[in-house]
């Protein structure tokens, strides 16, 4: 997995879908991934990096500890 620093959105749902999460798909205001019963809405695309406090808040939602995402 990606180390937990700064990282561009396409990084963010590779990483994610190895994790299990199946998406994005369309939402409302943003797009969202799922795995099993979690909907997980993620930033849309933009020109700058998802930035840390982003990615952690992201993590957070996902239930995904930081250590999990540094080690699979």
């Amino acid at each position: 997995m990606p180390p937990f620093s700064p990282m561009k959105r396409r990084d963010l749902v590779a990483a994610l879908r190895k994790l299990g999460f199946v998406g994005p798909f369309s939402g409302g205001k943003h797009e969202f991934m799922v795995r099993g019963q979690l909907v997980l809405t993620i930033p849309n695309p933009h020109r700058g990096d998802i930035g840390r406090d982003l990615l952690a808040a992201i993590l957070k939602q996902a239930g995904i500890p930081r250590a999990e995402w540094e080690s699979v």
